[in-house]
């Protein structure tokens, strides 16, 4: 299937998911918000991608939202239909919800995501990669929670999903200020996971460490990332309860014994793909 934002590779078990439009840095056209959800989550329900590594061609990662997105809403600023004002309100809610789901896309894939940062990662683009399990970055990468510049306040999902990750102070500054943070500053609060020299070795070290996972049993992955999101947002006493719930209903004895003979043997172990999620109840 041809996209428009997208191109879509995949090796190994490992899918490559690169952003396509350099020359507007990436921005997010509508096409975008539409696209980005649906390849996620064909990639998730096939199976048998057991990680996705997501990327951008170009000089900047993301440069967010693109503008033709605002010109074209009915809801806002000069075209903002007259009247009906609950009608608009609506539509506008609506919308922010849909535009949530494109990135929680990546929280309920059944796959780890690994985002490979090169320079500009702004505005809706930190939405995204906050809602990534892995970001590495380049140098010169920089990162800016850029609505509060146009007068709005970011809604998609950095304040929600990154003061999970860093302090909250940090958060609040950048949301405050909309100043440019650095990939060196990044790493040290523990956003980026690591920082490489150059576009080429950031893309190059997040598909090795898909590649590793992919050697994993895909089960026991998305056990794990189930339950660190779970936890994340619930109490330790839940959290300490759902991993139990998750052990004693999917908790595979064959996948252990798999690893268990594959490192007396000194081989790799080979583990069965996840099934395809049913579209029916066949």
């Amino acid at each position: 299937m041809g996209y428009e934002c997208f191109d879509v590779e995949i090796s190994d078990k490992v899918a490559h998911v690169r952003m396509t439009r350099p020359e507007k840095a990436n921005s997010m056209i509508s096409s975008f918000w539409s696209e980005l959800p649906s390849i996620v989550d064909d990639l998730s329900a096939g199976g048998s991608v057991r990680a996705i590594v997501l990327s951008a061609e170009g000089r900047h990662f993301c440069s967010g939202m693109d503008l033709e997105v605002f010109a074209s809403d009915p809801t806002i600023g000069a075209n903002a239909r007259p009247g009906h004002r609950s009608r608009r309100n609506e539509r506008f809610r609506s919308t922010a919800m849909k535009l949530q789901d494109t990135f929680s896309s990546l929280e309920r894939c059944r796959v780890p995501v690994i985002a490979a940062i090169q320079g500009a990662c702004v505005g809706g683009a930190i939405d995204m990669v906050t809602a990534a399990d892995l970001r590495y970055a380049t140098e010169d990468a920089y990162f800016s929670i850029a609505e509060i510049n146009i007068g709005m306040t970011a809604d998609v999902g950095t304040l929600q999903r990154m003061p999970k990750l860093v302090p909250e102070g940090i958060v609040r500054e950048l949301a405050y200020t909309g100043r440019k943070w650095g990939a060196d500053e990044a790493r040290m609060v523990g956003f980026v996971n690591a920082v490489f020299p150059d576009h080429d070795a950031v893309v190059a070290g997040a598909l090795e460490t898909a590649g590793v996972i992919a050697t994993k049993s895909p089960m026991a992955i998305w056990g794990t990332k189930q339950t660190m999101h779970y936890t994340r947002d619930h109490s330790v006493a839940d959290g300490l309860e759902y991993i139990a719930n998750w052990n004693a209903a999917m908790f595979d004895t064959d996948d252990m014994a798999e690893a268990f003979a594959a490192a007396a043997e000194q081989r790799d172990a080979d583990f069965p793909d996840l099934f395809p999620e049913s579209d029916g109840l066949a």
